[in-house]
Formats: structure tokens, C-alpha cells, sequence
């Protein structure tokens, strides 16, 4: 495939994250086509530049950059704008971004680090800020159906230090119908395989039959997840886990509101 050809390919995800960080399309266009007039400019780049597609976006980056050197891009009011928008504008400009490209464009951080032109551990900072901050914009109650207690207490440290609520902690299928009662969570962490030997799946499909819900499946047995129908979208995280990662996830999954969609599941 030509350059040519490559870079319309990637011209729409580019426009979009654009109108993400500045909150508008008109003044996230204007970056892409400077970075793009850039870019064509010094061919060689592409040559010998690897990804296109981390070029593209480190081109887009430094557009903006010389627009605002202090803060990457100018806050621009959005009051008819989306509600991830609006949340958006609330995040500092670079936080915004990385965590943009995180969790909308989903690079790996030493992607985003070469885009920043930053260290890895500065890259995994400003994510975990962008995370932090918008999950301080969307503090919700969360319920978290674990079975093992010190993984239970882990996650539950993790949800407060986002700012968030536990409604409750439920080890089993039954628990987790007896808490939803009780309380209407924002979003779920639910493992697969239960103190009981009954299943998470099976919970969270029962509690979306009357709770419409962000779900994050959180497991060390990955395989179960793919028998039968689940639910989703849905977020699957292998044990162990990296605590920046379920941060992440977690208001990546309240940001875009990516809720679960219910399905009968045939097997636990």
C-alpha cells in the first residue's frame, strides 16, 4: 500500500482524536492538515521514520505543540459538545492527550512515549494522571464481585483511589444479585470462576437484565470468558494485573460509557 493510500486510511481516526484533545472538528482539522503538510514535506521522514501511523500522530502532536508550547493545545469551550467532551476539557491538555491515545487509539506506551518524546515512566505517568482526572469527573458506585480476599481489597483500594464508591464486595453468583439489590452500581469488576464454583458471567448477565452497566471482567481464567455467549463489550484483564491497568480501563469504561450488552449464556 502507498503512503498515500495508508495515510487516508488513517486520515479519520486522526481527525477524530484531533476533535478529542482540541474539542472541536474545525480546530482539530486545522492541526491535521498542518501536520500532514508537515509531514509530506520531509518524505524522508516516512522512509525511515517505522509506523506511519505513531508518525502521523507525533507529527499531530508537535502541530500542536507549536501552537501552545505551554500546554500542548488551547482549551476550547464545547458547551453543545458531547458529554465525554465536556469531561475532556476538564483534563489538563497533556493528560488529556496521553490518555487519548491510550485508551481512543489504543497505543502501547512506548508508542506514547515516542509520540510525547518522553521516557517510558513519564508516559505511563501522564496516562495514569488522564485516567486519574477523569475518573475524578465521573465518580460513580462500584460493585466488585471477587472471591479472594486480598485481590478484593486490592481492587477496592484501587476504586476508592479513583475517587469512586464500593457499593459492596460479593464472592458469589448469589451475593452479587443480593448487593445489585441493595444498591445500583455505576460499573461492575467481576471475576469468572467464584468461591462457589458458580460464574461471574452468569452474575453479570443476570444483573444486566435490570442494570444496563459498564462491566470490567478481572480473572485468571481467560479461557472461560470465550465459552458460551457473554456479554459485551466487556473488558478482560488477565491475573495478575497491573494496577495502572485496571485504572485505566476503569475510566476508559465510564468515559466512553461502553456498556455491556446482555446475551444468554450457555456455559459457565
Amino acid at each position: 500500500m502507498s503512503v498515500s493510500r495508508q495515510i487516508l486510511v488513517e486520515l479519520p481516526m486522526l481527525r477524530r482524536f484531533a476533535r478529542a484533545v482540541t474539542g472541536t472538528q474545525e480546530a482539530g482539522d486545522s492541526y491535521v492538515e498542518t501536520a500532514l503538510s508537515q509531514l509530506l514535506a520531509m518524505p524522508e521522514t516516512v522512509r525511515t521514520g517505522g509506523d506511519l501511523r505513531v508518525i502521523l500522530y507525533k507529527f499531530l502532536i508537535a502541530a500542536m505543540r507549536a501552537n501552545d508550547p505551554g500546554t500542548a493545545v488551547k482549551d476550547q469551550p464545547t458547551p453543545s459538545g458531547t458529554a465525554a467532551h465536556r469531561h475532556l476539557m476538564q483534563v489538563s491538555p497533556h493528560h488529556r492527550i496521553a490518555f487519548l491515545l491510550k485508551s481512543l487509539e489504543g497505543f502501547a506506551v512506548a508508542d506514547i512515549a515516542h509520540i510525547l518524546d518522553c521516557s517510558l515512566a513519564e508516559a505511563e505517568h501522564l496516562v495514569a494522571e488522564g485516567s486519574r482526572e477523569i475518573a475524578e469527573h465521573l465518580q460513580t458506585d462500584v460493585l466488585i464481585i471477587e472471591d479472594e480476599p486480598l485481590i478484593a481489597l486490592d481492587l477496592e483500594e484501587l476504586v476508592i483511589g479513583l475517587g469512586h464508591r464500593v457499593t459492596g464486595i460479593a464472592r458469589t453468583h448469589a451475593e452479587a444479585l443480593q448487593q445489585i439489590g441493595r444498591k445500583s452500581p455505576g460499573i461492575v469488576l467481576s471475576d469468572i470462576k467464584l468461591a462457589d464454583g458458580s460464574s461471574g458471567l452468569s452474575a453479570v448477565n443476570d444483573i444486566l437484565k435490570s442494570h444496563n452497566v459498564p462491566v470490567i471482567f478481572i480473572t485468571a481464567y481467560p479461557e472461560r470468558f470465550l465459552k458460551g455467549d457473554k456479554p459485551e463489550p466487556a473488558f478482560l484483564v488477565t491475573k495478575p494485573y497491573l494496577p495502572e491497568t485496571i485504572r485505566a480501563l476503569i475510566s476508559q469504561a465510564l468515559f466512553f460509557d461502553q456498556r455491556a450488552g446482555l446475551k444468554q449464556e450457555n456455559a459457565a
